[in-house]
């Protein structure tokens, strides 16, 4: 058959929403030959998220929280890009792939944008230079590499006041990802330090710096409180009612005039929809996509959402639902039935759905949940995350390494082993830089090379 006469369906982003809807396309449209279904993601993996912080911790390694996309997807055709611009009069979406950067287009018929969010710096002076973010999978493996070079730079240090700014951690933003971050690297730092005998525990320093009145807001105060007790009783210093105001890289400046010296500050406190979103001539609400209950993008035939760059609308409320993970795996299926619905001329399917609960861990195998509304805390709501989330991990071969990897932790402590140095980071800068520029065939260096495996939070001393 004609390419040409193909119905074309493409999928923007390979997130938890753009994945599900992926793997319905791949067992049902996507085995018909009329039909073309094509995946684009910055990744060719699929990262679980809610494990990001035990990366960080030392308790997993990196490549037990990816799945390889071309191992789950059969029949969609899979495309490692980054997509730049959305041409909706010309149904095209432009992109740009590999190391040379190279200009793709695709064309669609349907286009399901999931390219979820980014980090949201508030434009604060110097916190997008010099903060660390908790967002990929190299921010946890970069972090966790980071704390164990910053001990070992304070071990070199003669100065007190330099050893103490080296070790102290701030993270900013006291929700789920703040508060399992800093639970995680208070862990990791103090069961480490033990190994430096030119240092004293008493020099490690964590914070968590809140807006609110309580932790975890998403789980209502008692637990919130109950978090920020375990937190306290293990040496975090739980700094709520203020913001960070700016961060110089070595000094963090609070709302209320106060300060921290501190060589780290972890950026947790806020999310925004991608770029790409911003352009486009659509109905918005706090810069997410507005869809229907159908998840189609009103008055744009063809144009779909789901996940954080859609603003999902609760039936008959006037009320939209929480960009979570569990929302967007069921938005980017229900997303993926209805596409298919067009296609096959079927009735759609309104999108309904009630958070089943929520859980989150705060170090020292504690942690506290809220499943159908029944409120838990302690090592229950540590081992009832754990189990949940295993079984949510994708591919059996994934779920046994971190079964291993889980096991092997509950008798032997955490590796402190540095294996990504500036050097490292330096060194495959250039060679992106070189690629790129005998791509470009202008024999002149490009400035400020972009490489999926630079992260800016190592190239700064410390």
């Amino acid at each position: 058959m004609n390419r040409a006469t193909k119905t074309k369906i493409v999928i923007a982003g390979g997130g938890f929403a753009g994945l599900s809807a992926a793997m319905y396309l791949d067992k049902t449209l996507a085995r018909r030959e009329e039909v073309e279904v094509t995946l684009i993601s910055r990744e060719n993996f699929i990262l679980f998220t809610p494990m990001l912080h035990e990366v960080a911790a030392g308790d997993l390694y990196p490549g037990d929280i990816v799945n390889p996309l071309r191992r789950i997807l059969r029949h969609v055709k899979f495309v490692e890009a980054e997509v730049q611009a959305i041409d909706l009069s010309a149904r095209r979406v432009h992109c740009l792939g590999g190391v040379a950067r190279l200009e793709i287009e695709f064309e669609f018929d349907h286009l399901l944008l999931t390219l979820g969010s980014e980090t949201n710096f508030f434009d604060l002076p110097g916190v997008s230079e010099w903060a660390v973010t908790m967002k990929s999978m190299s921010d946890a493996a970069l972090l966790r590499n980071r704390m164990v070079a910053l001990l070992e730079e304070a071990s070199l240090q003669k100065d007190e006041a330099a050893r103490q700014r080296l070790l102290t951690f701030v993270t900013a933003g006291g929700g789920f990802a703040g508060a399992e971050t800093t639970g995680a690297i208070n862990d990791f730092v103090r069961e480490a330090v033990r190994y430096y005998p030119e240092l004293d525990e008493e020099l490690i320093r964590v914070a968590v710096i809140h807006p609110g009145d309580f932790l975890l807001p998403e789980l209502g105060e008692e637990l919130g409180n109950y978090a920020e007790r375990k937190l306290r009783e293990r040496k975090v210093d739980v700094i709520k009612g203020v913001r960070v105001a700016s961060y110089d890289g070595s000094l963090v400046k609070l709302t209320d005039g106060k300060s921290i010296p501190a060589s780290t500050l972890i950026w947790t406190a806020g999310v925004k929809p991608s770029p790409v979103i911003a352009p486009l001539p659509c109905q918005k609400e706090h810069g997410r996509l507005l869809v229907s209950e159908y998840l189609a993008v009103t008055g744009l035939p063809g144009l779909w959402a789901a996940g954080d760059c859609a603003a999902v609308p609760v039936l008959n409320t006037g009320k939209f639902h929480p960009p979570t993970a569990q929302h967007g795996l069921r938005e980017g299926l229900v997303a993926a039935k209805n596409i298919a619905a067009v296609v096959l001329d079927r009735p759609l399917k309104s999108f309904s759905f009630t958070t089943l609960g929520q859980l989150a861990t705060i170090g020292r195998r504690t942690g506290v949940a809220m499943v159908f509304g029944v409120k838990f805390s302690g090592f229950v709501a540590w081992a009832f995350w754990r189990a949940v989330y295993l079984m949510k991990l994708p591919r059996l071969p994934k779920k046994l390494r971190v079964m291993v990897g889980w096991t092997l932790d509950l008798f032997f402590s955490r590796e402190i082993e540095q294996t990504i140095t500036l050097r490292d980071v330096e060194a495959l800068s250039d060679m992106a830089n070189r690629i790129r520029v005998r791509g470009t065939g202008s024999g002149t260096p490009l400035s400020a090379p972009e490489s999926p495996f630079v992260d800016n939070q190592l190239e700064r001393k410390g």
